[in-house]
């Protein structure tokens, strides 16, 4: 029999916003593996590291950070068949993934390489989303309103096309895009009613208004814009 692949997300940052399931099942894995940008350490590993057995077999999938894909695909090509070796002994394997694996997950691409061969189990995590609104004390959704979540790189026009219609906007892989994402929030007269948060529930933690946050960003942050009234009030 082969061995179950489990997809864990480890939360935002901070090691006790793991769920009990997560920590037990890294703990149990004798294969543990996660992505890691080449020469620097894997942040999802960090998070989870005092709940790694001694002695576990560590798979480390070295993921450029490229706006090309195929350098990427490659990584995870290689990851997969490397993960599968250890499926195929009979070996259990949980895939570390910051947040959740399937919000902006990188877990979801060794889930398409291997869900079809290999018994899978997707466990949830703290977003960064959820992580965010809770730092900046802000409620994300009430009653019949609706919440859009857009990745900074987008365009202009396909960023303002989407704006239409929610209360509620969270503005991810902000990073070098911050200045224009600015100025775009403050010809949509929202820049007021937005807030900028970095690094949640880490140490580094930052919480500012969006025209006080730094250009370039780092990665670990977003953009939170709540718009009219607050309804829960």
């Amino acid at each position: 029999m082969s061995g179950v692949l489990y997809g864990v997300g480890v939360g935002p940052g901070d090691p006790e916003l793991m769920t009990l399931k997560a920590a037990r099942l890294i703990g149990a894995a004798p294969v543990v593996a996660y992505p890691v940008l080449p020469g620097a350490e894997s942040f999802a590993r960090t998070i989870a590291a005092d709940v790694i057995a001694p002695g576990a077999v560590e798979i480390a999938i070295e993921v450029p950070m490229t706006t090309a894909r195929g350098p990427a695909q490659a990584a995870y090509d290689d990851g997969a068949a490397r993960i599968a070796l250890a499926l195929e002994g009979g070996q259990d394997v949980a895939c570390l993934c910051e947040g959740d694996p399937f919000f902006y997950g990188s877990f979801m691409y060794l889930f398409a390489r291997l869900a079809d061969r290999f018994p899978v189990e997707v466990v949830p995590g703290v977003t960064s989303l959820t992580a965010c609104a809770a730092v900046a004390g802000r409620p994300l959704v009430a009653r019949n309103e609706a919440l859009v979540v857009l990745p900074g790189p987008l365009d202009d026009d396909r960023l303002r096309a989407r704006l239409e219609g929610a209360q509620t906007l969270a503005i991810l892989k902000v990073g070098r895009h911050m200045g224009r994402l600015k100025r775009l929030l403050v010809a949509e007269g929202l820049a007021d009613n937005a807030v900028y948060v970095e690094r949640a529930t880490l140490a580094e933690e930052r919480r500012l208004p969006l025209l006080e946050a730094p250009e370039p960003a780092p990665y670990f942050s977003m953009i939170l814009v709540t718009k009219g009234a607050d309804p829960w009030l």
